[in-house]
């Protein structure tokens, strides 16, 4: 306990000598799935007590409620798909890309336990969230890469996300969807399709899209997909903090899967526990700034380019995007 005071006092001394002010409301924002989840335990923890007087979290649930913040600058740091930050950039917000920490979260999920690969569902209709988007680019870019045609060999039915997809898998309304976690997890739980049912479950995990990805590009089985984002001018010891803290709430969340369910469960009610601590066994989550992603960012921004140049804003980012802690 004494040690622990006199670290507080320590730091708060450190502050003071630097002229570090804690901040009135740090805005931490996010969607609702796994990228966002650290933050969660960051709030939960008070981890960022010593340069914030309050922390709050905004949830974002659609693109234009995402750029809506960042152009109002209503959020200080936000969890964001990296194309999409890319976008942000090449349009004149003030935004940098402070990490990667979503490496694999796409799959197929699917009633036919027979199908194992996209090229599998040649000839069926399959439920696509965000189209022209992210998910939508990365099924093209395998399925053609395989041989195959993505407009006239699949029947493609767009939704505006993931959960609706989702929740049309579960009216049987289709019976394939490309899902992000924790989806899937979700639609397995709701309609009781996982290991511990006796009978033959109604869906099935299928296709992981990394693990295709990784093949047809011959390159290791990820995409860096997702990370966090810091909004405006910061100071750079804010910024320093927020990287600490992330990178220990997201080694917590991979490491306490039932924990970081519960957790998840109080922020974001619609997603039940037992889906979030499900899925930490099919996410790839790694912690990497964005300079040290930048060569994996740009192989995968030069895709979506070819594909959709309006998906990371026409061209790819400046050097200026990735934010560097050494040049701070």
């Amino acid at each position: 306990m004494i040690k622990k005071i006199l670290l507080t006092v320590s730091l708060v001394l450190f502050l003071q000598a630097n002229g570090i002010k804690k901040v009135d409301t740090l805005v931490l924002s996010g969607p609702m799935a796994s990228v966002s989840h650290p933050l969660l335990r960051m709030i939960e923890t008070g981890a960022l007590n010593d340069v914030a007087k309050n922390v709050k979290f905004i949830m974002w649930k659609s693109p234009d409620e995402l750029r809506a913040l960042t152009l109002r600058g209503s959020a200080d740091f936000i969890a964001i798909p990296t194309n999409v930050a890319a976008n942000l950039y090449n349009k004149g917000v003030d935004i940098k890309l402070l990490n990667v920490s979503v490496w694999g979260i796409l799959g197929m999920i699917t009633r036919d336990k027979t199908k194992k690969t996209l090229a599998d569902f040649k000839g069926c209709e399959i439920a696509m969230p965000f189209r022209a988007d992210m998910p939508d680019i990365v099924f093209e870019e395998i399925v053609k890469r395989e041989g195959l045609d993505p407009k006239k060999d699949f029947t493609l039915r767009y939704v505006n996300s993931p959960i609706d997809a989702m929740q049309m898998l579960i009216m049987r309304r289709v019976d394939h969807a490309l899902l992000a976690e924790p989806a899937i997890s979700m639609a397995l739980r709701k309609t009781n399709s996982f290991p511990l049912k006796l009978i033959a479950p109604d869906l099935y995990r299928s296709a992981d899209l990394q693990k295709e990805w990784g093949k047809v590009f011959h390159i290791e089985a990820k995409i860096p997909q997702a990370g966090m984002a810091v909004i405006g001018k910061k100071d750079p010891y804010l910024i320093k903090r927020f990287n600490e803290e992330y990178a220990k709430a997201l080694q917590w969340y991979k490491t306490h899967p039932k924990e970081a369910g519960e957790l998840v469960h109080k922020y974001i009610p619609m997603l039940l526990p037992e889906a979030v601590a499900d899925s930490l066994d099919y996410v790839q989550l790694n912690d990497v700034n964005a300079k040290d992603a930048q060569k994996d960012l740009e192989f995968f921004f030069e895709i979506l380019k070819n594909n959709n140049p309006k998906t990371i804003g026409g061209q790819l980012p400046q050097n200026g995007f990735y934010f560097s802690p050494k040049s701070e």
